[in-house]
């Protein structure tokens, strides 16, 4: 899987899951007052999360970003939506490559 798939699933993933949380949240605080959306999409949206802080890590350094690139690839995790904004940007600035660096996949091959 290429650095851009693999950060483009997880982007989508955390989105979506953001989105589900903040229904979930609605639901909660204002129409029925039941914790279930927020139990359900919590801890999904948590390990989303986790993946895609992981993901962002793995691929910035791998495709090489400054550190500005990989602190704002990190910070668009909070915002609802916005890892899907940085992925689009990512891809517009050619930050998310085709291949894995030859380093990655020697240190993959053992």
């Amino acid at each position: 899987m290429s650095p851009l798939k693999a950060f483009r699933i997880v982007a989508i993933a955390e989105a979506v899951s953001w989105t589900g949380l903040l229904i979930g949240m609605f639901f909660k605080y204002v129409v029925v007052k039941d914790e279930i959306g927020v139990q359900v999409m919590g801890p999904i949206h948590g390990i989303a999360f986790i993946a895609f802080v992981m993901v962002t890590l793995r691929v910035g350094l791998d495709q090489k970003w400054s550190k500005k690139q990989l602190g704002l690839g990190l910070l668009s995790s909070i915002p609802p939506l916005f890892t899907v904004v940085f992925d689009v940007y990512a891809e517009k600035a050619g930050l998310l490559g085709d291949s894995w660096s030859d380093d990655a996949v020697e240190t993959a091959q053992g």
